[in-house]
């Protein structure tokens, strides 16, 4: 049983044998085959057209994404398992106790908020501001 849509389709394909021939040309251009039973257009490379789409790209401007890191420790979440009673291991993530900080700046006169690990307040609270941030490469003007 075909409905009257798809009728229409098969005869439209099968009408004249030249349009037949300027359809395929034109939709092996465009990348798509045309089935003759539907008349639905299957993409047979969609990398090709993927790549024909293009998105406007700003260089300059990225999202900012507060990632679980630490700047000046490089801490990062650990990968670990969780194991239940039953032995049963599931994948977890244990995340680095960051915490939002202002600490006193002697060298700018000035409180600076950081977003820290414990273990970085440690041991700025052991070294100073200065040369634990000289270590890990920040610049604190920016901040």
């Amino acid at each position: 049983m075909t409905t009257m849509a798809t009728q229409g389709a098969w005869l439209r394909m099968t009408s004249s044998p030249k349009s037949v021939a300027k359809s395929t040309v034109t939709s092996k251009e465009l990348g798509f085959l045309t089935s003759q039973l539907s008349g639905v257009r299957i993409s047979h490379a969609p990398s090709d057209v993927i790549n024909r789409i293009t998105v406007p790209s700003f260089p300059g401007i990225q999202p900012i994404v507060a990632r679980r890191i630490c700047p000046f420790t490089g801490k990062k979440a650990n990968r670990a398992n969780k194991v239940s009673f039953s032995n049963h291991k599931t994948k977890k993530l244990q995340f680095v106790n960051l915490q939002y900080k202002r600490v006193w700046w002697e060298a700018g006169k000035r409180f600076v908020k950081l977003r820290l690990s414990t273990k970085a307040l440690k041991t700025i609270e052991k070294n100073g501001l200065d040369a634990v941030a000289k270590k890990a490469g920040i610049d604190l003007r920016k901040k």
